[in-house]
């Protein structure tokens, strides 16, 4: 997992629960990197999952809602630090469609090792996306938060639905409709 979602992460947190939760979560997480990473850095996702892990149990919230907060933090990065992937497109939908073919392509020329999920797109309309998430890290509410921020940027509105495919989720399918 590219170092870039560790330090935002890190960052969050100190933001959010403060600078104690921080370094008592790394200090329990017992990480192999020692919590020191760097934005081009790879690291292992276990380090991640061990850090939201203990995050949780010191702020009693759920991992999925702080991968939902986490990815409204980080698409506020995205947006900033690379504009022109997101300010290419006029329409949530439209954005999010080319995850895959587009906004993939060029992370990947930022970030050539980047393991990144696949999104395959069963329907589209101009209101309407249905897409299949697959990632064997399941950080699909990660992915659900970086789809509500979207529709947030563009100043839409949207009904986003998501059905396991597999209980573990790994595969993830999305239902949403502008509204």
């Amino acid at each position: 997992m590219k170092g870039i979602v560790f330090t935002e992460f890190l960052e969050l947190v100190e933001d959010k629960f403060g600078l104690d939760v921080l370094d008592k979560i790394i200090e329990e997480s017992a990480l192999a990197s020692g919590g020191i990473y760097t934005a081009v850095g790879t690291y292992e996702f276990s380090e991640m999952l061990s850090l939201l892990t203990h995050l949780s149990a010191h702020t009693k919230i759920s991992i999925d809602d702080l991968l939902l907060v986490y990815a409204e933090h980080f698409f506020s990065v995205l947006a900033d630090s690379y504009p022109g992937l997101i300010d290419k497109y006029d329409d949530p939908i439209e954005l999010l469609s080319s995850i895959e073919n587009h906004i993939h392509i060029e992370v990947r020329k930022i970030y050539p090792d980047a393991e990144l999920p696949t999104f395959e797109i069963l329907e589209k309309t101009d209101s309407h996306l249905v897409m299949i998430y697959k990632s064997s890290r399941a950080m699909y509410n990660f992915g659900l938060g970086l789809m509500n921020k979207t529709f947030e940027h563009y100043n839409c509105n949207a009904s986003i639905l998501l059905e396991k495919i597999k209980a573990d989720g790994t595969e993830v399918k999305f239902s949403i409709t502008k509204t």
